[in-house]
């Protein structure tokens, strides 16, 4: 459906000539027409520098209807409009269908999957002396600073993260020991056990959006929604206010249950787990033995909160959508998952550093051998090859807002239902959601 305004006015005659235009707004819209109605009628005449004039003395040009043809879905003009609804810089083009992944890989210049030792142990040197930069503000800040560090260490640590998802895509040293002592270390501080999780994110690079392969965040199943009121409540809460803290539900769920892997990957996740308990096991009581309980919430539970904060919200925003579809393996299509269904977000240059640039997600996901210091070089060829299919955002409030009150449960036809929508009677913190998030771009 499509609208124009159309400019109405009012010509005053009289001894003070002067053109009036009327505030306008619509009354009915239908496809191909848009009408407009006087927001205030004139009753006893419009009084003017003094002097008064009589409806009589007034020329009315009545607003007429403006023929517009419809706005396709497919065509850019609609995207662009898409795109500023929902907080996008641009939403892609779709992707033919006689397009692979493979066709997207060969188009990328060679020396991005180069491992340079150099780059790769200068990433490691920021994480450890922002963190340690971090970890020194929160013992010198005076309360009302603590949380502008611990916002800073939770995301310098968030920057060990990064450097152990690169150990496990294989793609920051070329030796694979010394990937597996690295990536097991730099998960330790985020009580992050380093190989089960690798085996679940291989199957997500794998099965990227696929509905129920992927290990990453789905949307919400209708009959799970339906299930129990007590569910459907935690859900709402959940995937609502306190979304940008969901991966801590995701890593409880999947990274310590045995049975949910395989038998061949049981061992390696064992030693992982072995290595966190133990973490758990003599860091902490020696946290707390030096700076008690509160030092403990102040010096390591605070950066950790701050680090799932991104944690959660770089994922979102990487794969949730409301134009960006999860398919059933059937219909399910590499190239388009990866090349048009992941989501490029630019944030604040200090969070690009110390999080080693892992928001240059699209490249990471055409192939996960990029290394992280290599994806700002791979997402420009990839603009100058693929531009146009590209889903692209520039982190905002309307972004944020669009994704937590509208992305929720699954829906064959239109992606997403939200669940004001399913069930309005529950949903008040959805609708308080947007009432209170603020709706910048």
């Amino acid at each position: 459906m499509a609208c124009r305004l159309a400019d109405s006015v009012f010509l005053l005659k009289g001894p003070h000539q002067t053109l009036i235009r009327s505030r306008r707004i619509a009354t009915q819209c239908s496809p191909g027409l848009y009408y407009l109605k006087w927001e205030n009628q004139l009753q006893k005449g419009i009084k003017h520098k003094g002097h008064s004039s009589s409806p009589r003395n007034i020329h009315i040009v009545r607003p007429v209807a403006v023929p517009v043809a419809p706005i396709s879905e497919d065509s850019a003009e609609y995207r662009k409009q898409l795109a500023n609804s929902y907080g996008f810089r641009q939403i892609g083009e779709p992707l033919p269908e006689n397009v692979t992944l493979k066709d997207v890989i060969d188009s990328l210049p060679r020396k991005v999957f180069e491992i340079d030792d150099v780059k790769a142990w200068t990433s490691v040197f920021i994480s450890v002396t922002s963190y340690a930069l971090g970890l020194f503000m929160i013992s010198k800040a005076p309360w009302y600073l603590l949380p502008l560090a611990w916002a800073w260490t939770g995301t310098a640590v968030t920057g060990f993260f990064v450097i152990g998802h690169d150990c496990a895509h294989k793609s920051f040293a070329k030796n694979k020991l010394v990937e597996d002592i690295v990536g097991t270390l730099a998960f330790l501080p985020l009580i992050y056990p380093y190989e089960p999780w690798r085996f679940k994110h291989d199957r997500h690079h794998a099965k990227t959006n696929m509905l129920y392969e992927d290990t990453a965040w789905h949307p919400v199943w209708k009959e799970e929604f339906d299930s129990s009121p007590l569910l459907r409540k935690a859900i709402i809460y959940g995937y609502g206010p306190i979304r940008p803290w969901m991966s801590i539900a995701h890593w409880l769920m999947w990274h310590f249950d045995l049975n949910k892997f395989r038998p061949n990957e049981v061992k390696r996740v064992k030693i992982s787990l072995a290595c966190i308990f133990a973490f758990m096991g003599i860091g902490w009581p020696m946290i707390i033995y030096k700076a008690g309980i509160l030092g403990w919430i102040k010096f390591w539970l605070m950066p950790w909160l701050g680090y799932h904060f991104w944690m959660s919200t770089f994922t979102m925003v990487h794969h949730t959508a409301p134009h960006i579809p999860f398919k059933s393996s059937n219909e399910w299509n590499a190239a388009q998952a990866q090349l048009n269904g992941t989501v490029h977000c630019d944030y604040p240059k200090w969070i690009e550093i110390l999080c080693h640039h892992i928001n240059v997600h699209i490249p990471h996901h055409i192939s996960p051998r990029i290394p992280s210091y290599n994806l700002s070089a791979a997402h420009k060829s990839l603009q100058e090859n693929w531009g146009k299919y590209l889903n692209e955002a520039t982190w905002n409030w309307r972004l944020m807002k669009t994704i937590m009150t509208m992305c929720h449960v699954y829906d064959e036809k239109h992606n997403y239902a939200a669940f004001d929508q399913l069930a309005p009677e529950d949903s008040k913190p959805i609708t308080l959601l947007k009432k209170m998030m603020p709706d910048y771009a």
